[in-house]
Protein backbone atom coordinates (compact mmCIF):
# COMPACT_ATOMS: atom_id res chain seq x y z
CA UNK A 1 0.00 0.00 0.00
CA UNK A 2 1.64 3.11 -0.83
CA UNK A 3 2.19 5.90 1.75
CA UNK A 4 0.56 9.45 1.66
CA UNK A 5 2.80 11.73 0.95
CA UNK A 6 3.09 14.65 3.39
CA UNK A 7 0.73 17.66 1.93
CA UNK A 8 2.51 21.23 2.14
CA UNK A 9 0.58 23.34 4.47
CA UNK A 10 -1.15 25.91 2.84
CA UNK A 11 0.42 30.26 3.19
CA UNK A 12 -2.66 32.10 4.16
CA UNK A 13 -2.91 35.55 2.99
CA UNK A 14 -3.98 38.22 4.95
CA UNK A 15 -7.06 40.18 3.99
CA UNK A 16 -6.98 43.92 3.30
CA UNK A 17 -9.63 46.97 2.73
CA UNK A 18 -8.81 49.93 1.37
CA UNK A 19 -8.90 53.40 3.88
CA UNK A 20 -9.49 56.61 1.94
CA UNK A 21 -6.84 58.93 4.42
CA UNK A 22 -9.51 62.07 3.66
CA UNK A 23 -12.10 60.20 5.78
CA UNK A 24 -10.72 62.17 8.67
CA UNK A 25 -11.40 65.26 7.08
CA UNK A 26 -15.06 64.70 5.53
CA UNK A 27 -17.60 66.71 6.87
CA UNK A 28 -20.06 63.92 7.83
CA UNK A 29 -17.38 61.90 9.55
CA UNK A 30 -16.21 64.66 11.52
CA UNK A 31 -19.95 65.83 12.67
CA UNK A 32 -19.95 62.09 14.31
CA UNK A 33 -18.97 61.60 17.53
CA UNK A 34 -15.74 61.40 18.57
CA UNK A 35 -13.42 58.67 19.11
CA UNK A 36 -12.37 58.08 22.84
CA UNK A 37 -8.87 57.99 23.90
CA UNK A 38 -7.77 54.32 23.66
CA UNK A 39 -4.14 52.99 22.40
CA UNK A 40 -6.51 50.85 19.24
CA UNK A 41 -7.79 54.40 18.87
CA UNK A 42 -4.55 55.78 18.13
CA UNK A 43 -3.13 52.69 16.33
CA UNK A 44 -6.44 53.20 13.68
CA UNK A 45 -5.26 56.21 13.18
CA UNK A 46 -1.34 55.99 12.68
CA UNK A 47 -2.20 53.48 9.99
CA UNK A 48 -5.20 55.39 8.13
CA UNK A 49 -4.56 59.47 9.16
CA UNK A 50 -3.60 61.97 6.87
CA UNK A 51 0.02 62.49 7.91
CA UNK A 52 0.61 59.18 6.36
CA UNK A 53 2.44 58.90 2.85
CA UNK A 54 3.79 56.40 0.14
CA UNK A 55 6.67 55.62 3.09
CA UNK A 56 4.86 52.44 4.53
CA UNK A 57 5.38 53.58 8.58
CA UNK A 58 7.64 56.41 7.69
CA UNK A 59 6.15 59.48 8.16
CA UNK A 60 6.35 63.51 9.80
CA UNK A 61 4.03 64.58 12.13
CA UNK A 62 3.64 66.49 15.88
CA UNK A 63 2.34 64.84 18.86
CA UNK A 64 0.04 68.14 19.61
CA UNK A 65 -1.20 67.94 15.93
CA UNK A 66 -2.16 64.76 16.20
CA UNK A 67 -3.86 65.16 19.16
CA UNK A 68 -5.84 68.03 17.97
CA UNK A 69 -6.76 66.60 15.08
CA UNK A 70 -8.21 63.18 16.95
CA UNK A 71 -10.25 66.18 19.68
CA UNK A 72 -8.07 64.63 22.43
CA UNK A 73 -6.01 66.04 25.39
CA UNK A 74 -2.19 65.88 25.01
CA UNK A 75 -2.25 63.79 28.66
CA UNK A 76 -5.01 61.20 27.10
CA UNK A 77 -2.56 61.03 23.39
CA UNK A 78 0.63 60.59 25.50
CA UNK A 79 -1.50 58.00 27.24
CA UNK A 80 -2.25 56.19 24.35
CA UNK A 81 0.86 56.37 22.36
CA UNK A 82 2.37 54.97 25.75
CA UNK A 83 0.09 51.91 24.98
CA UNK A 84 1.27 51.56 21.39
CA UNK A 85 4.69 51.98 22.58
CA UNK A 86 4.72 49.20 25.06
CA UNK A 87 4.34 46.85 22.63
CA UNK A 88 6.80 47.69 20.16
CA UNK A 89 3.96 49.40 17.73
CA UNK A 90 5.27 52.67 17.31
CA UNK A 91 8.46 54.73 17.80
CA UNK A 92 8.37 58.42 18.09
CA UNK A 93 11.22 61.36 18.09
CA UNK A 94 8.50 64.08 19.17
CA UNK A 95 10.78 66.96 18.85
CA UNK A 96 12.11 66.13 15.08
CA UNK A 97 8.20 65.07 14.36
CA UNK A 98 9.01 61.93 12.56
CA UNK A 99 6.62 58.54 13.69
CA UNK A 100 7.89 54.97 13.21
CA UNK A 101 5.71 52.02 13.16
CA UNK A 102 8.13 49.22 12.27
CA UNK A 103 5.61 46.32 10.92
CA UNK A 104 4.24 48.79 8.47
CA UNK A 105 6.03 47.81 5.47
CA UNK A 106 5.40 43.74 6.42
CA UNK A 107 1.86 44.43 5.50
CA UNK A 108 2.36 47.25 2.91
CA UNK A 109 4.64 45.70 0.44
CA UNK A 110 5.96 47.79 -2.24
CA UNK A 111 4.44 46.15 -5.71
CA UNK A 112 7.20 47.28 -7.42
CA UNK A 113 10.72 48.25 -7.70
CA UNK A 114 9.33 51.72 -9.18
CA UNK A 115 7.83 51.99 -5.66
CA UNK A 116 10.41 52.00 -3.70
CA UNK A 117 12.10 54.48 -6.51
CA UNK A 118 9.32 56.60 -5.67
CA UNK A 119 10.27 57.41 -2.36
CA UNK A 120 13.60 58.92 -2.41
CA UNK A 121 11.71 62.24 -2.64
CA UNK A 122 9.38 61.30 0.49
CA UNK A 123 12.18 60.42 2.36
CA UNK A 124 14.27 63.62 1.68
CA UNK A 125 11.29 65.37 3.79
CA UNK A 126 11.86 63.44 6.69
CA UNK A 127 13.80 65.46 9.65
CA UNK A 128 17.16 64.38 10.21
CA UNK A 129 17.08 61.93 13.00
CA UNK A 130 18.31 58.61 14.71
CA UNK A 131 14.83 57.27 14.18
CA UNK A 132 15.25 57.83 10.68
CA UNK A 133 18.38 56.50 10.49
CA UNK A 134 16.63 53.38 12.09
CA UNK A 135 13.82 53.17 9.99
CA UNK A 136 16.39 53.52 7.03
CA UNK A 137 18.12 50.74 8.10
CA UNK A 138 14.81 48.52 8.65
CA UNK A 139 13.15 49.53 5.08
CA UNK A 140 16.46 48.58 3.76
CA UNK A 141 16.48 45.23 5.03
CA UNK A 142 12.42 44.25 4.20
CA UNK A 143 13.51 45.76 0.59
CA UNK A 144 15.95 43.13 0.14
CA UNK A 145 14.67 40.85 1.05
CA UNK A 146 11.91 41.26 -1.95
CA UNK A 147 14.69 40.46 -4.39
CA UNK A 148 17.46 41.74 -6.51
CA UNK A 149 15.76 44.40 -8.23
CA UNK A 150 13.94 45.74 -5.63
CA UNK A 151 17.32 45.90 -3.45
CA UNK A 152 19.20 47.12 -6.67
CA UNK A 153 16.04 49.95 -6.80
CA UNK A 154 16.59 50.97 -3.32
CA UNK A 155 20.30 51.10 -3.59
CA UNK A 156 20.25 53.49 -7.02
CA UNK A 157 17.24 55.35 -5.03
CA UNK A 158 18.54 56.16 -1.75
CA UNK A 159 22.44 55.22 -1.00
CA UNK A 160 23.35 55.35 2.27
CA UNK A 161 21.35 57.81 4.62
CA UNK A 162 23.39 61.45 5.50
CA UNK A 163 25.28 61.52 8.49
CA UNK A 164 25.44 65.00 8.45
CA UNK A 165 23.23 67.82 9.01
CA UNK A 166 20.67 68.35 7.15
CA UNK A 167 20.48 71.77 5.16
CA UNK A 168 16.68 72.22 6.24
CA UNK A 169 17.76 71.37 9.56
CA UNK A 170 15.66 73.68 12.20
CA UNK A 171 19.07 76.18 14.19
CA UNK A 172 18.53 74.02 17.80
CA UNK A 173 19.59 71.12 15.49
CA UNK A 174 22.23 72.20 14.31
CA UNK A 175 23.62 73.31 17.38
CA UNK A 176 22.89 69.81 18.96
CA UNK A 177 24.73 68.17 16.23
CA UNK A 178 27.81 70.18 16.60
CA UNK A 179 27.95 69.65 20.11
CA UNK A 180 28.09 65.95 19.36
CA UNK A 181 30.72 66.04 17.24
CA UNK A 182 32.36 68.25 19.32
CA UNK A 183 31.89 65.93 21.90
CA UNK A 184 33.58 62.91 19.74
CA UNK A 185 36.16 64.83 18.23
CA UNK A 186 36.88 64.80 23.25
CA UNK A 187 36.94 61.56 23.17
CA UNK A 188 39.82 60.83 20.31
CA UNK A 189 42.18 63.22 21.76
CA UNK A 190 45.47 61.15 23.48
CA UNK A 191 46.47 61.78 26.53
CA UNK A 192 48.67 64.54 25.12
CA UNK A 193 45.75 66.79 23.87
CA UNK A 194 46.69 65.37 20.28
CA UNK A 195 43.68 64.43 18.44
CA UNK A 196 43.89 60.44 17.99
CA UNK A 197 42.51 57.60 16.07
CA UNK A 198 40.04 55.71 19.20
CA UNK A 199 38.54 52.80 19.30
CA UNK A 200 34.98 52.83 18.30
CA UNK A 201 32.64 52.29 20.96
CA UNK A 202 29.73 49.30 20.44
CA UNK A 203 26.07 51.05 19.43
CA UNK A 204 24.11 52.04 22.68
CA UNK A 205 21.41 49.22 23.05
CA UNK A 206 19.15 52.26 24.65
CA UNK A 207 15.63 49.86 24.56
CA UNK A 208 18.16 46.96 26.35
CA UNK A 209 18.81 49.67 28.79
CA UNK A 210 15.06 50.38 29.57
CA UNK A 211 13.95 46.44 29.33
CA UNK A 212 17.17 46.09 32.60
CA UNK A 213 15.82 49.35 34.12
CA UNK A 214 12.12 47.69 34.06
CA UNK A 215 13.09 44.03 34.78
CA UNK A 216 15.47 44.95 37.93
CA UNK A 217 12.91 47.63 39.14
CA UNK A 218 9.55 47.11 38.27
CA UNK A 219 8.24 49.51 41.43
CA UNK A 220 9.80 52.39 39.68
CA UNK A 221 7.32 54.45 36.99
CA UNK A 222 7.78 52.69 33.39
CA UNK A 223 9.08 54.46 31.04
CA UNK A 224 6.06 54.79 27.84
CA UNK A 225 7.69 57.74 25.74
CA UNK A 226 11.17 57.93 24.20
CA UNK A 227 11.84 61.50 23.63
CA UNK A 228 14.63 62.79 22.00
CA UNK A 229 16.05 63.72 25.68
CA UNK A 230 15.69 61.20 27.31
CA UNK A 231 17.59 58.64 24.45
CA UNK A 232 20.51 61.30 24.81
CA UNK A 233 20.68 61.08 28.08
CA UNK A 234 21.00 56.91 27.97
CA UNK A 235 23.41 57.45 25.40
CA UNK A 236 25.34 59.52 27.39
CA UNK A 237 25.50 57.09 30.44
CA UNK A 238 26.19 54.75 28.34
CA UNK A 239 29.64 56.18 26.73
CA UNK A 240 30.43 57.02 30.38
CA UNK A 241 30.89 53.18 31.44
CA UNK A 242 32.62 52.16 28.44
CA UNK A 243 34.74 55.25 28.96
CA UNK A 244 35.34 55.88 32.52
CA UNK A 245 37.67 53.51 34.92
CA UNK A 246 36.78 52.26 38.75
CA UNK A 247 38.94 53.41 41.72
CA UNK A 248 41.41 50.47 40.95
CA UNK A 249 42.21 52.02 37.08
CA UNK A 250 40.38 49.43 35.06
CA UNK A 251 37.62 50.07 32.58
CA UNK A 252 33.71 49.58 33.88
CA UNK A 253 33.49 48.23 30.10
CA UNK A 254 34.74 47.32 27.01
CA UNK A 255 31.72 45.82 24.91
CA UNK A 256 28.04 46.05 24.55
CA UNK A 257 27.57 42.89 26.65
CA UNK A 258 30.35 43.80 29.95
CA UNK A 259 28.34 47.77 29.54
CA UNK A 260 24.76 46.05 30.39
CA UNK A 261 25.96 44.18 33.11
CA UNK A 262 27.70 46.97 34.65
CA UNK A 263 23.82 48.64 34.32
CA UNK A 264 22.45 45.64 35.52
CA UNK A 265 24.54 45.81 38.41
CA UNK A 266 23.53 49.71 38.93
CA UNK A 267 20.21 49.08 38.92
CA UNK A 268 20.27 46.63 41.36
CA UNK A 269 22.70 48.72 43.75
CA UNK A 270 20.00 51.73 42.99
CA UNK A 271 17.67 48.79 44.42
CA UNK A 272 19.67 48.97 48.15
CA UNK A 273 19.20 52.60 48.17
CA UNK A 274 16.20 52.81 50.70
CA UNK A 275 15.83 56.76 50.20
CA UNK A 276 15.69 55.72 46.28
CA UNK A 277 12.84 52.93 46.74
CA UNK A 278 11.01 55.50 49.10
CA UNK A 279 12.13 53.05 51.94
CA UNK A 280 12.59 55.91 53.96
CA UNK A 281 11.65 58.96 55.27
CA UNK A 282 11.15 61.95 52.64
CA UNK A 283 10.58 65.29 53.67
CA UNK A 284 10.50 68.90 52.34
CA UNK A 285 11.20 69.22 48.76
CA UNK A 286 11.12 65.46 48.24
CA UNK A 287 8.62 64.68 50.34
CA UNK A 288 6.31 63.54 47.03
CA UNK A 289 9.20 62.51 45.04
CA UNK A 290 9.59 59.28 43.02
CA UNK A 291 12.85 58.03 41.50
CA UNK A 292 12.54 57.01 37.82
CA UNK A 293 14.99 56.32 34.76
CA UNK A 294 15.50 59.92 33.63
CA UNK A 295 16.65 60.76 37.86
CA UNK A 296 19.66 57.69 37.31
CA UNK A 297 20.85 58.87 33.92
CA UNK A 298 21.83 62.20 34.97
CA UNK A 299 25.23 63.22 37.04
CA UNK A 300 23.42 63.47 39.96
CA UNK A 301 21.50 60.21 39.91
CA UNK A 302 24.63 58.62 39.14
CA UNK A 303 26.81 59.95 41.98
CA UNK A 304 23.72 59.36 44.40
CA UNK A 305 24.21 55.48 43.41
CA UNK A 306 28.04 54.91 42.90
CA UNK A 307 28.37 57.31 46.61
CA UNK A 308 26.45 54.94 48.38
CA UNK A 309 26.93 51.68 47.86
CA UNK A 310 30.33 49.55 46.62
CA UNK A 311 30.73 49.33 43.44
CA UNK A 312 31.22 45.41 41.96
CA UNK A 313 35.39 44.40 41.18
Amino acid sequence: MAEAKDSKPTKTTGRYRKVEVRTWGDEKFRNLSPMPPSGQGLWLYLITGPHTGPIPGLFRAGRAAMAEELDWEIEDFDKAFGEAFAQGMVKADFKARVMWLPSAIKHNRPESPNVVRSWAAEFDLIPECDLKREAFEALKASIHALGESFGKAFEESFGKPSAKPSPKAMPNQEQEQEQEQEQEQEQKKEPNGSVGKADPLPACQTEKVVELYHEVLPEMPRVRLMPDKRRKAIAALWRWVLTSKKADGTRRAQTADQALTWLHDYFGRARENDFLMGRSARTGEHANWQCDLDFLMTDRGLKHVIEKTREPA
